[in-house]
């Protein structure tokens, strides 16, 4: 009889770089110390990890990686407590554990053929990352492309040279926008649920996938009710309200549901279902 492996074990990982997103935020590319399971490795654009410092603790990120780029495992971590702070004093070469992959994902395949509006804030693009980068790898597969991202200041926007990338490409949409008018940034000001409104952006055959903070995830999904999305178009991301991440210590239920097996991913005609507690 096969042993089931410990999902609470985790596997040894090593950092090879760390890139610094902003003051507060630092992504790490790490890869699994077993080459084998390395090889492995296979998981779905949205699946999460939990991600430990030996000593400290662990908390769950994002693999904001795609699965269809496997040099490297990716995590932008945002400092906020206890592990986030111990995590941004960690360098190349030093170690971590990781348990993964963890949850569901984005229904890439429900997707195919579909239009796509990705609507991040903040630290709120991590997930969002994994999901453009395999699309725009599987482009033929699907349709157009649409991505608003907001952010306080010029200065919080995550992954800059991704968003680059995206906005010299002539098959995707690219509106970045600031809260407030700020020196040196000429380009869109508004908070990302009016920018929505104000382009009238379509629901026609459009899936639409937001992350971000809780009260930018709120809004955007009233605006998108207001363009017109149907509730089961419009997807979001919970992986913040995990804990143990197999849903053993049961504090990141919903209702009857845990965010851990059932989610991180959800439509929102699931959310509607369920008691307003997020």
């Amino acid at each position: 009889m096969t042993e089931l492996p410990n999902p609470y074990l985790p596997d040894l990982a090593t950092i090879i770089e760390v890139v610094e997103e902003t003051e507060t935020i630092k992504t790490f590319r790490v890869v699994l110390d077993d080459k084998d399971k390395m090889r492995s490795f296979s998981f779905i654009p949205g699946q999460v990890a939990q991600l430990s410092v030996f000593g400290t603790g662990e908390s769950t990120f994002v693999i904001n990686s795609p699965p269809t780029r496997m040099d490297y495992l990716q995590f932008s971590v945002m400092k906020t407590g206890e592990v986030t702070n111990r995590l941004h004093t960690l360098c190349a070469g030093d170690h971590v554990g990781i348990r993964a992959p963890l949850g569901n994902g984005f229904d890439v395949e429900a997707m195919r053929g579909r239009n796509l509006l990705i609507v991040g804030g903040g630290i709120g693009m991590a997930p969002l990352r994994t999901l453009i980068l395999y699309v725009l790898d599987n482009r033929e597969d699907y349709g157009n492309v649409s991505i608003f991202y907001g952010a306080r200041t010029p200065d919080d926007f995550c992954f800059k040279e991704d968003l680059e990338q995206w906005e010299a490409r002539d098959d995707v949409t690219m509106v970045r926008t600031v809260d407030s008018t700020c020196d040196l940034w000429g380009g869109c000001v508004g908070m990302v649920p009016n920018v929505l409104l104000e382009r009238q952006v379509s629901s026609e055959n459009c899936i639409a996938v937001t992350c971000g903070p809780p009260v930018m995830i709120k809004y955007a999904m009233r605006a998108l009710d207001t363009l017109g999305f149907p509730p089961e178009n419009i997807v979001t991301t919970l992986e913040k309200r995990m804990k143990c991440g197999v849903g053993l210590c049961g504090r990141c239920n919903i209702g009857h549901l845990f965010v851990c097996k059932d989610g991180p991913v959800f439509t929102k005609a699931a959310l509607d279902a369920l008691p307003q507690e997020f």
